[in-house]
């Protein structure tokens, strides 16, 4: 069954247009000091593909920066939770705009998901700072970041969350975002989850942006009618996907995940295990999360349970604790003068030429002789990432492949030697630092070479080096942390007859009057150009027709598995490290990808948008609908 005709008429998105030329034009004489090359902002249907490559080639490159002067924490400090009582007022399911929160939905499923269990409650603040240091030197500037409560400073990146499955989380984000700011980037926010099993008032729609003066043109209800506010609780009920399934399904209680209590949460083989958050305003989000408004959060079950210690005869007992360590990588530009700069008119956006590591510039981390496990993460908002692991004579060293896109491959692949990350993509690999004698230098290097936002040209060593590392001393306890033979299994792809019978749809991600859309058109936050039954499985063909550009694509709320590939009209592999569970699908040149989704457990408005924030805020973005 082909769905492609099941689309929606087309209708004039005015309110997202009116919006997207008033803020865009608005902003344009606050940034114009602030935007090295800066240039008139491109209509829609203007500049073709040449005049915009030949005006991004006339950004200079950053100001050079002398490697290794500053070192990163060895561990990261996870945000704690709050007393219940520090809220005021009480979280409720109703938003309770007379107590100051904004307009939003009500929680679906609240008091079913967090039953007789109260939810964990956290108090995150979006934030200016205007003494972030990059790099020694740079001179210290103004950044916006997520902040551990009332009190704490704004960060690159924000707070880490460490939380488990069966645990549901309340997190209450206050917006302190300067109304009247000077530069780019936007003090509206829409903060996403990435790809947590969540509902879809909390799942961060672009079209929900909020402030305590604006709200976006979905917020609330499903008329738009939300109210602006100081601060939105998001509900993050840390369930895995297949909730229902499990719950109605005999057959499938033998997967079952369950909480404390031994009630059924989802289906465990759907269990991720690194996520990350950041904003995702409408027309905004590169910039805002250049900016710094983007953070970690990590999941830990039964199975990767978060002690390498663990008694447990089913826990993978991975590295944990200070050796869990969670990696960012974004590239930025800076000007002459060393402040950082970024084109948000342009639908070619600003490439950075600098790669910050955890909100750093050439960092140095320490570590013990002993197994770590990295999550690496490419936050954006543009630069792709080929990462080796060499030695100070660039020799490649080894490692331990265990998770894509946040999710526990079935098998580990040993001995590998490259992870390659389109924007959004993450990769966990585990580092045995035992087999280097104290005082060895190592470095995490790019070898992707990229000169616009468009995707990088190709691999070359030796490459930049964008992380040192130091073997320093060893553990003070042994190392008692594997990585088995065996991760998390995988559930069966349905039966060639029984995909054979799926819904189909395609969608083609291409350049079509100087923005970037999907199926030719720009995006409507007000209309979903699909709709689905809850429980419904389909194909979803992701199609790039172009060979001029790479598209990263993300699908909110639900993943997917890979079923073919193909460039230029051939068939190609899957990738080993591809062949499990994915949010993000990096679509090549002149390529195709087939995948098989289900959406279940909650209804309402998700989106599916190339990664490349720079492109999804030029409209290559589309509403879809769980209904």
């Amino acid at each position: 069954m082909d769905c492609n005709n099941q689309e929606e008429p087309s209708s004039s998105p005015e309110t997202t247009n009116n919006r997207r030329t008033f803020l865009k034009l608005g902003a344009a004489a606050m940034a114009a000091p602030l935007l090295l090359g800066s240039r008139p902002s491109a209509a829609k249907g203007g500049r073709d593909d040449a005049a915009e490559a030949a005006a991004a080639a006339i950004i200079p490159p950053s100001p050079k920066t002398t490697p290794w002067q500053e070192e990163l924490p060895r561990a990261w400090t996870p945000i704690k939770p709050v007393a219940p009582d520090s809220f005021a007022p009480e979280p409720t399911e109703a938003a309770d705009t007379s107590g100051g929160e904004c307009g939003r939905a009500a929680h679906p499923r609240y008091v079913e998901l967090i039953q007789d269990k109260p939810p964990l409650y956290y108090d995150m603040r979006a934030k200016e700072r205007n003494d972030w240091l990059f790099h020694p030197d740079y001179p210290p500037q103004t950044i916006w970041g997520f902040a551990d409560g009332k009190d704490g400073p704004a960060m690159i990146p924000g707070p880490l969350f460490v939380n488990r499955y069966g645990q549901p989380v309340l997190c209450r984000i206050y917006n302190e975002l300067p109304k009247d700011h000077k530069g780019f980037g936007t003090p509206e926010i829409s903060t996403h989850l990435h790809n947590l099993h969540a509902p879809s008032e909390s799942d961060g729609f672009p079209g929900d942006y909020w402030s305590a003066h604006k709200v976006g043109p979905t917020f609330g209800d499903p008329e738009g009618k939300g109210a602006p506010g100081t601060f939105k609780d998001h509900f993050y009920p840390n369930v895995c996907a297949g909730y229902d399934e499990v719950n109605s399904d005999p057959t499938l209680a033998q997967y079952a995940a369950r909480d404390e209590q031994g009630r059924m949460i989802g289906d465990s083989r759907e269990a991720l295990g690194t996520l990350w958050y950041h904003d995702h305003c409408l027309d905004f989000t590169a910039p805002n999360v250049v900016l710094g408004l983007a953070g970690f959060y990590t999941l830990y079950d039964e199975l990767d349970s978060g002690d390498e210690n663990d008694a447990n005869p089913v826990a993978l007992r991975l590295p944990s604790g200070d050796y869990d360590y969670p990696i960012a990588l974004g590239d930025r530009r800076f000007d002459a003068s060393g402040l950082l700069t970024f084109d948000q008119f342009s639908p070619e956006g600003t490439l950075g030429d600098k790669c910050i590591v955890n909100g750093k510039i050439e960092p140095v981390l320490r570590v013990d002789a002993r197994k770590y496990r990295f999550r690496l993460l490419n936050s954006g908002p543009a630069r792709f990432y080929a990462l080796y692991l060499v030695d100070t004579n660039n020799r490649v060293q080894t490692f331990t492949y265990i998770a894509n896109d946040g999710n526990l491959l079935p098998a580990p692949l040993k001995n590998q030697s490259s992870v390659v990350l389109g924007v959004a993509e993450r990769a966990d690999i585990v580092v045995d630092f035992s087999k280097y004698p104290i005082g060895t230098e190592l470095y995490l290097v790019n070898r992707y070479r990229q000169d616009s936002s468009r995707g990088p040209k190709d691999i070359k060593a030796p490459g930049e080096r964008v992380l040192k590392l130091i073997v320093d001393r060893q553990p003070a306890r042994p190392d008692y942390s594997q990585v088995p033979d065996k991760l998390r299994e995988l559930r069966p792809l349905p039966s060639v007859k029984e995909l054979a019978a799926l819904p189909v749809r395609r969608w083609e991600f291409a350049r079509k009057g100087g923005v970037w859309t999907i199926n030719g058109r720009q995006v409507d936050v007000n209309n979903p150009r699909a709709q689905i039954r809850q429980g419904q499985g389909e194909i979803w063909e992701l199609v790039n027709p172009s060979g001029g550009w790479m598209h990263p694509v993300h699908i909110h709320f639900e993943e997917g598995r890979i079923l073919s590939k193909t460039v230029d009209g051939t068939s190609v592999p899957v990738p080993v490290h591809e062949r499990g569970r994915k949010d993000v699908y990096v679509l090549q040149h002149d390529s195709t990808i087939r995948l098989f989704m289900r959406f279940r457990d909650f209804q309402g408005k998700y989106v599916m948008h190339c990664h490349n924030v720079i492109h999804e805020d030029h409209a290559m973005m589309i509403r879809w609908d769980i209904t």
